[in-house]
């Protein structure tokens, strides 16, 4: 299974659109937090199609509830709150926006694969058995936008950029 991990698209509809090929190739979608806007849930909703989409919060996302309003009007996606903690192809996925939490998750032992954001900046790396891993930012705040495919079965990651 290919996982589409993202974070921090900070409203940018050009490069959430710009990484439409990364989410279209992919069975699962997960999204580290700071979406912001509703119309930006909407957007990731169409290009996902029936794919699942796992969403977090971010220390920017706005209005919650009219998000939660848009994402109800989507059945593949999922708003879990600050934690996601979630089952993709026999892997045991902890999502959530902030670095200190990540680190602390991964050093559980708990999971195999922890996804964060927040700081812009991408990050592969492991803690023991478990990849910790920033995809960056979608927004491309600090050089290019980025998207990480993590391929389930190796465990191996493959950096996208959008310009």
């Amino acid at each position: 299974m290919r996982i589409a991990v993202l974070s921090d698209s900070h409203d940018n509809l050009w490069r959430l659109d710009a990484a439409a090929e990364a989410i279209q190739s992919a069975e699962a979608i997960v999204h580290c937090g700071d979406l912001c806007s509703p119309f930006m849930v909407r957007r990731l909703g169409e290009l996902a199609g029936d794919r699942p989409v796992h969403i977090v919060w971010g220390n920017n996302d706005g209005d919650k509830f009219l998000i939660r309003s848009v994402a109800d009007g989507f059945p593949s996606i999922r708003l879990h709150g600050e934690l996601a903690e979630i089952e993709l192809d026999g892997l045991r996925v902890a999502v959530n926006h902030y670095p200190r939490l990540a680190q602390a998750l991964a050093r559980t032992g708990d999971y195999d694969l922890v996804c964060y954001g927040h700081d812009h900046v991408r990050f592969e790396g492991h803690q023991g058995r478990c990849l910790l891993l920033n995809p960056g930012d979608v927004m491309g705040m600090k050089g290019p936008g980025t998207v990480a495919m993590v391929e389930t079965s190796s465990r191996q990651v493959t950096w996208l950029e959008m310009a």
